[in-house]
Order: structure tokens, then sequence, then C-alpha cells
């Protein structure tokens, strides 16, 4: 449902402004958008916290700023120093080594969901800055979405059908949120960031994604942090900050 309204959002957007499709050649970059950013990293996510706590989820998910310097990398055809993959494999080692611990010593279902979900989003978020520089970055999510269209929809009256919905003003507005706020509006400025400071940089802002999610989890849900989670959080943070400082 949150990419079928963004869909409706953006498609209203591309129809007011009268944006000619993109050209060809670009389908491809955005059907790695369409997998990793609009189905994939939602679904994946939502899939762990039905077992997780979004404490939990965060600390694994501040990788992504990681996964997504090391594929934009790979994608770039840069070299990142021995500095970098140090600080890459230490970052690297402090997640797996929370989540081990966290799940009384073993992998769960949800840590494969999230580790997954960091893999696509790193690709989408590649692949969405390269094209954010040969056309508008809010225009890259927008046909994104679009496109992801004929497969939502009918998936999400599907999924409709065989879960019961019980509609509040609490969820209504917390799914108008995810789709028009984080689905549409955020990954437009997202984007846009991207393609002005180019895909390192960027990544670099993202940084503190987790901690802001760790507070928001406290404040909005009632969740309360284990010691190890905000230590964990920190190391992370620093790890990355490292890996983005290091030269190529």
């Amino acid at each position: 449902m949150r990419s079928v309204l963004a869909a409706l959002v953006a498609g209203g957007c591309l129809l007011a402004l009268r944006v000619p499709m993109p050209s060809r050649r670009h389908w491809p970059g955005l059907a790695v958008v369409v997998a990793g950013v609009v189905v994939g990293f939602p679904l994946l996510t939502t899939l762990a916290l039905q077992t997780s706590t979004t404490a939990h989820a965060a600390v694994v998910v501040g990788l992504l700023p990681l996964t997504t310097a090391l594929l934009s990398a790979l994608r770039m055809g840069t070299r990142p120093s021995r500095t970098f993959w140090t600080a890459a494999l230490a970052g690297a080692a402090a997640v797996v080594a929370f989540t081990v611990q966290q799940s009384g010593g073993a992998l769960t279902t949800a840590d494969l969901y999230l580790f997954a979900a960091l893999l696509v989003c790193a690709a989408g978020y590649t692949e969405g800055g390269r094209l954010a520089g040969v056309m508008p970055g809010w225009q890259v999510i927008a046909w994104a979405l679009v496109l992801c269209l004929p497969f939502s929809l009918p998936a999400a009256a599907l999924a409709l059908s065989f879960e019961p919905v019980h509609l509040t003003a609490h969820s209504a507005a917390g799914l108008l949120w995810v789709a028009a706020g984080s689905q549409f509006v955020g990954l437009v400025v997202w984007y846009r960031g991207m393609a002005a400071i180019g895909i390192p940089k960027a990544s670099q802002l993202q940084l503190a994604q987790p901690l802001l999610t760790l507070v928001w989890s406290v404040l909005l849900l009632g969740e309360h942090l284990t010691v190890a989670a905000p230590l964990t959080a920190a190391a992370v943070l620093v790890c990355i900050a490292v890996t983005q400082r290091a030269r190529g």
C-alpha cells in the first residue's frame, strides 16, 4: 500500500509537470531502483520488524551507508585504500557480533531479512545516484514508483484480501507518512543530494540514521534500549566515517 499511494503522488507530479518518459537506456537502472528501493528494502525490513525491535534493526541497517559505499566503489571502478577495508571489516564485525549476541548466539530470520535488505537497497541507492546525474533526482524515484504500479497495485489488493485491516487514525497517519514522506519525498531529496554532492558524501550524511532511529523508537514506540545497542551504533558510525574519509 505504501508503494501504491506513493506512486499515485509521484504520478500526479509527473503528469502535472508533463515530464516525458525516460529514455530506454535508463530503464535497466530504474528497474534496479524499483527492485531495491521501492520493493526490496521496504518489504524485507517490514518482514524483519515482525520479530525484531526497531532498535535492533536500526543497528543492523547502520551498515547501509557502508554497503552503499562499497557497491558504489565497485560500480564506479574506484579502488578503496587499506584504511577503508580495515574500517569496513571492523564495522561489519561489530554488527555481526551485536546481532548474534542479541539473538542468543545465532542469527535469526529477521537478521537474514535485514542483511538482504542492505544489499538490495544499496544497489538501488547506487544506481539511483548514477541516474540522478543524468536526470533530475526527483524523477528517478517518481518513475521507479510509477513503473512499479502495475505490480504493486494487484499485490496490495491481494495482500489486503488475506490480511484483516483495522483502520485507525494512528495507522492511517503512519501509512500516509511512510508512503508520501518516506517512500517519495524522502527519496526525492535523497537523490537530489546525491546528484549535488556525489554518492560517497551523501552516504556519509546517512551515518546519523541508526542513532536517530534508536531515539525515535524510544520516543514514539516506547522501546527500551540495551546498553549494547547505542554502543554498537556508535562503533558502526565511527567505522563508516573512517571509510568515507579514507583516500581512494
